[in-house]
């Protein structure tokens, strides 16, 4: 009878780990209602760029048979282009899924906050009061970093997020990919620190189902930024103009790691004056120099001329004309995101005086 009940208090033994292998298939592969593709970067590629070949085969970056979605090589589709129907276009399918992001994001924030409240939640992510905080760096707002932002609203009702390096170029893009994939609201932003509100009615238990990529899938390849000879012009032409371009003074220095926000209005403030425009990148990696030359491609516009010598040199064209749209592409340095008007609405000394606290930090 005692040898029994000895036998009944001993622990049961657990199962030897088994380290997870391909070859296993009876586990079903893993459902997300995400109504957004998945890509390994959210503002690092775009949509509407066509590469023009794959430097790997399509293995998926979630492991084979652990997502119910097709891997094409550059993303995961939330509608499976197989089963897709023919009378459905691609455009209406977007369509689609953004009125579906919109109304699950409106259902999430509920009533917005007040100007106290958000005052109040920005406060508790200032440094002297909290060190959490997500490293947002070279590669932008990468897929496995919607978990991790997720993790951190399981604690608080807000998170801090800390923009460097290339993504800061079109800080817009950031903040507009943010809001939409994590169904969150910027409550505050200055230069590269955002404050990013979960929302009234979002609890963690029922946070969406975000799989994660188990490593980072090769960058397909995609036509070349600079072309033997410029548009226009021949290639002795070409030739002494790179030549010009890499003896202009800089206008810029670019440091590693830094906040580039300011970068597309110095260089179109730059063409007023100058027709070439040379940017110092010493010290930054070969493939940030692409990334930044082509941001400022799209947003300057500019033509892109060289990257030697670790430098950027970008030409404004034969007939430059201003974009008349400058305000609407860049926000402040500073914005508190109460409403369109909201710096308006504030004292000119509690501006101050926020702006001289987070200099001091």
């Amino acid at each position: 009878m005692i040898a029994s009940n000895n036998n009944n208090n001993k622990k049961k033994q657990k199962p030897e780990y088994r380290p997870p292998s391909s070859l296993e298939t009876n586990k079903k592969p893993l459902r997300s209602d995400l109504p957004f593709d998945f890509r390994f970067s959210y503002t690092e590629s775009s949509p509407d760029a066509r590469p023009i070949g794959l430097r790997e085969p399509k293995y998926s970056p979630f492991g084979p048979g652990r997502l119910d979605r097709t891997w094409t090589g550059v993303c995961a589709p939330a509608v499976d282009l197989k089963v897709k129907s023919v009378d459905v276009g691609v455009g209406e399918e977007g369509a689609d899924l953004e009125e579906k992001r919109t109304v699950i994001r409106e259902k999430i924030q509920g009533k917005p906050l007040t100007k106290a409240e958000r005052r109040i939640l920005a406060e508790k992510c200032q440094r002297n009061k909290t060190k959490r905080q997500i490293n947002l760096g070279r590669d932008g707002l990468t897929h496995n970093m919607l978990n991790d932002i997720h993790n951190h609203w399981k604690h608080d009702e807000v998170v801090r997020v800390k923009c460097m390096g290339v993504p800061t170029v079109n800080m817009k893009n950031v903040c507009t990919q943010l809001e939409d994939k994590t169904f969150g609201t910027i409550i505050h932003r200055h230069c590269g620190l955002l404050v990013l509100y979960r929302g009234r009615n979002y609890h963690p238990r029922n946070r969406p189902v975000i799989p994660l990529m188990l490593w980072k899938p090769h960058e397909p390849v995609y036509p070349r930024l600079i072309k033997t000879t410029i548009d226009g012009l021949s290639i002795e032409e070409t030739k002494e103009m790179r030549k010009r371009g890499l003896a202009v003074p800089a206008l810029t220095r670019l440091s590693r790691n830094g906040y580039y926000g300011s970068l597309v209005p110095m260089v179109r403030d730059a063409f007023l004056v100058s027709e070439l425009v040379r940017i110092d990148c010493q010290g930054l990696d070969r493939s940030d120099h692409k990334k930044i030359g082509c941001k400022l491609r799209d947003l300057v516009p500019c033509i892109l001329v060289t990257f030697d010598k670790e430098q950027i040199v970008v030409w404004r064209g034969k007939d430059y004309k201003p974009p008349e749209d400058e305000g609407e592409q860049f926000f402040a340095d500073r914005q508190l995101f109460d409403d369109p008007q909201s710096d308006m609405d504030c004292s000119e000394e509690t501006r101050i005086s926020d702006e001289t606290r987070f200099q001091q930090e």
